[in-house]
């Protein structure tokens, strides 16, 4: 399987976070092609091991979170669903978006949408309130609240497909296509000796208050970490001017939340082998996995590196495919770099 195909095959797996079990088996076979062990954790974390044979091998740890924004079932009302938020949901997108109903076997709704014809003057101006939206899954109150119980979780229906010159478009590829990226880098070393034990963290409900890299941080103890998430990418009817650039490379972000030697090996190494990449600035807190990780037990020197990603918490996440074969080339230099000089790192 190419980068390109498992970017593709992760992102059409449903897992929203806290619900992630559904796209937990497909990722521990992928994982289970290039590590010695793999197991989901309570938190539904998936852990993979790849170990290098030494005694009290110091540990890599990279990390990247594999839940999506997505939705809850609520309540039933004439047949409709009502439902929350999993997550960063921006309610603007939803009127008309199709749902996918994680029931058993899973089923495709509608938001329920209003034609212009029957809004009233000034209407089609208001912000809408996620509350009052609804679900309509063709089904009549008796057979809704039957089908789709309360608490039954459901995400975007919106794969990924390929997408104009070099691009990908589709649902949580924030942050299913970093994950994608690590295997790849996973299988590029299946035969490589390495000098550390290195670990792979799918983390869990990191929409949610990164809560899956929080707990196992604690518990895998590595001694570094890098950990690969979606950054925003800049389009026009977005000013500010710390945007990333679509096509531009992997992002490799400076500031406090990230350890100042190993982010200037990243970059190093990113010049020195003419890596595609791109400088981002994170003041404080990165609002990624960085800032769990590193504060882990007494401490983690952690990196962090993103992939630009378009309309992000959107089904329609957009990235350069040359973005993320970027991020896997650097990561592929970083690994080897620590493994085989860790002293300086």
């Amino acid at each position: 399987m190419t980068l390109e195909e498992r970017i593709l095959a992760l992102s059409a797996l449903p897992g929203p976070a806290g619900f992630e079990e559904g796209a937990a088996k497909c990722i521990s076979e992928m994982l289970a092609e290039a590590a010695d062990e793999v197991r989901t954790d309570v938190m539904g974390n998936v852990i993979a091991v790849r170990r290098c044979g030494k005694e009290n091998a110091r540990r890599l740890l990279l990390d990247a979170h594999y839940d999506e924004i997505g939705f809850v079932v609520t309540g039933h009302e004439e047949g409709f669903l009502r439902f929350a938020a999993i997550g960063g949901v921006d309610a603007r997108m939803l009127p008309a978006a199709e749902i996918r109903i994680l029931t058993e076997p899973s089923r495709v709704g509608v938001v329920a949408a209003a034609p212009p014809h029957v809004l009233e003057k000034g209407e089609s101006d208001k912000a809408v309130k996620m509350e009052d939206l609804f679900i309509d899954v063709g089904l009549t109150q008796e057979e809704a609240e039957k089908a789709v119980p309360v608490g039954t979780p459901a995400v975007f229906n919106a794969p990924a497909r390929a997408f104009g010159d070099g691009y990908i478009c589709g649902k949580a590829l924030d942050n299913r296509a970093s994950l994608a990226v690590i295997i790849e880098v996973l299988r590029r070393l299946k035969d490589r000796p390495l000098d550390v034990d290195l670990f792979v963290l799918a983390s869990a409900q990191e929409e949610l208050g990164r809560r899956g890299a929080k707990t196992a941080a604690f518990e895998i103890a590595p001694d570094w970490c890098v950990v690969l998430d979606a950054d925003h990418a800049k389009t026009p009817d977005n000013k500010r001017h710390d945007m990333k650039k679509p096509g531009g490379g992997v992002v490799v972000s400076i500031g406090p939340n990230m350890n100042r030697k190993l982010t200037d090996k990243a970059i190093r190494l990113a010049r020195e082998k003419g890596i595609p990449h791109q400088i981002g600035v994170e003041a404080g807190d990165s609002g990624t996995n960085a800032a769990a990780v590193q504060i882990a037990r007494e401490g983690v020197a952690t990196a962090l590196l993103g992939i630009p990603v378009k309309y992000m918490h959107s089904p329609v996440e957009t990235l350069a495919f040359s973005d993320a074969l970027a991020a896997a080339d650097l990561l592929e230099a970083l690994v080897i770099s620590i493994t085989e000089g860790y002293a300086d790192a």
